[in-house]
């Protein structure tokens, strides 16, 4: 049985170090880019996470910047990992044997609720945060405007 090859663009890489070599090779390609010097700096200080939709076989990394990042900077972000990405139509951001891998890159600055563990968000294993929204929507007298 032949072993399987994964590279996240161009670079071999093991499953679990996906997001170490995706941050590793953006850093190497993005000064190649017109303009991409800066996303280096911006770069090195985000996190980067990444998932598999084993029903959908498609990758996605989560590109996670410092919260003092501007909105012009995450959509200068995107445009360099968009321009890295048609820069070289050889080198996919995931390939499995040399044949292109479905991948979905989310430039976010968002901050996700932990459900579960000791830093967990306050009220939410207990839908406690979500009350005054149900409540709101409960109040006697409300109108339904999807029933008529």
């Amino acid at each position: 049985m032949a072993e399987n090859v994964w590279r996240i663009l161009g670079k071999e890489a093991m499953y679990l170090e996906f997001a170490e070599v995706l941050k590793a090779q953006l850093i190497e390609i993005a000064p190649t880019v017109e303009n991409g010097e800066r996303f280096v700096d911006l770069i090195k200080e985000s996190e980067i996470m990444h998932i598999f939709n084993g029903a959908t076989e498609t990758h996605g990394f989560n590109i996670r910047p410092v919260e003092s990042t501007t909105p012009e900077d995450i959509q200068y972000m995107a445009d360099i990992v968009l321009a890295i990405a048609r820069q070289d139509s050889e080198r996919f951001y995931v390939s499995l044997d040399g044949e292109y891998q479905k991948c979905v890159i989310n430039v976010r600055t968002d901050e996700e609720p932990e459900l579960i563990g000791n830093n967990r968000t306050e009220g939410y294993g207990s839908g406690k945060i979500f009350m005054p929204i149900l409540d709101s929507l409960c109040k006697p007298g409300r109108g339904n405007d999807s029933l008529f």
